[in-house]
């Protein structure tokens, strides 16, 4: 069996920003980009269409919507800002720890997130001590959960099979599309991670 967690709501608890083109305003600004006066609406605006279920990376929207407004910024600096927009305070949900734990006693264990920010994930999970043997984001992948190809992607991570993955999550609406991929899927809004570490140590009480 592969085990796959989601990140956000699942093994970690952040803080995001309340506003988040002015956060990625004052990212920018703090790298000497210079920041339209109505960046707000640009932020807001579509500037490319993506097939369905396509990810839509955020600091390719960032450079878009700069560009939009006359002005131009690389690749990297709008990485950099669009990270360091969102990289804030993080913790470890009660019970993180063991639950990846007792997966990994079953098999490889991977996090698999929604998330159009590079590297935040790979961040978030240092920064909050988490490891596990693939990280598997959409930003990366170019699907978002629920689609079937996000999960697949993490199964070939793992080096299984999608029918041998079952993933962990809190939404039933993306993190239950991976039985619709062939999976299994244990979605709680709030999930009890001590009392599926204690299933997955008991192996035929598994959630999966």
């Amino acid at each position: 069996m592969a085990v796959s967690f989601d990140c956000f709501g699942t093994l970690v608890t952040a803080d995001r920003p309340g506003e988040p083109w002015a956060a990625v305003a004052s990212a920018l600004a703090d790298r000497g980009v210079p920041v339209p006066d109505d960046w707000a609406a640009a932020y807001r605006q579509s500037h490319r269409e993506y097939d369905p279920g396509r990810e839509a990376p955020l600091d390719e929207h960032v450079r878009l919507a700069l560009a939009s407004r006359g002005v131009d910024v690389d690749r990297e600096t709008a990485r950099e800002a669009t990270l360091a927009a969102f990289d804030g305070p993080v913790s470890r949900r009660p019970g993180a720890v063991a639950a990846l734990a007792a997966a990994r006693e079953r098999g490889p264990v991977a996090v698999c997130s929604n998330c159009s920010v590079p590297g935040l994930v790979e961040r978030t999970l240092a920064r909050v001590d988490l490891d596990a043997d693939a990280a598997v984001t959409s930003v990366d992948c170019g699907w978002r959960k629920p689609h079937e190809r996000i999960f697949r992607a993490t199964a070939d991570a793992l080096g299984a099979s999608v029918a041998e993955l079952c993933h962990v999550g809190d939404d039933p609406r993306t993190d239950g599309g991976a039985e619709r991929a062939g999976g299994t899927a244990v979605v709680e809004a709030d999930p009890d991670l001590a009392r599926i570490a204690d299933r997955l140590r008991d192996g035929e009480g598994s959630p999966c």
